[in-house]
């Protein structure tokens, strides 16, 4: 995970409302925060996933998160890169 880390430059710790500023699209989903993130690579946009868990009960935008997975695979569009954040 931290290669996948580093290239995406995603913080190990953060808050949704730090990565939405990024352009990141988030997702709340239960106690998880989920994102699609955008990597242009090769001449080619592509999305990656990564779910981050809350790690205080606050569960707004300025609760604390961290991250849990990071998906090594890069997808077409967006949807697809939540889906993968949905399983992890």
């Amino acid at each position: 995970m931290k290669t996948t880390t580093n290239t995406y430059r995603l913080p190990q710790t953060t808050t949704p409302e730090q990565l939405e500023m990024n352009g990141i699209r988030i997702l709340n989903f239960g106690d998880q925060v989920l994102l699609a993130g955008h990597y242009f690579s090769r001449g080619k946009d592509y999305w990656y996933g990564a779910a981050y868990t809350f790690t205080t009960k606050n569960h707004t935008c300025e609760g604390k998160i961290r991250l849990t997975a990071v998906s090594d695979k890069l997808f077409e569009d967006d949807g697809h890169a939540i889906e993968w954040a949905m399983k992890h």
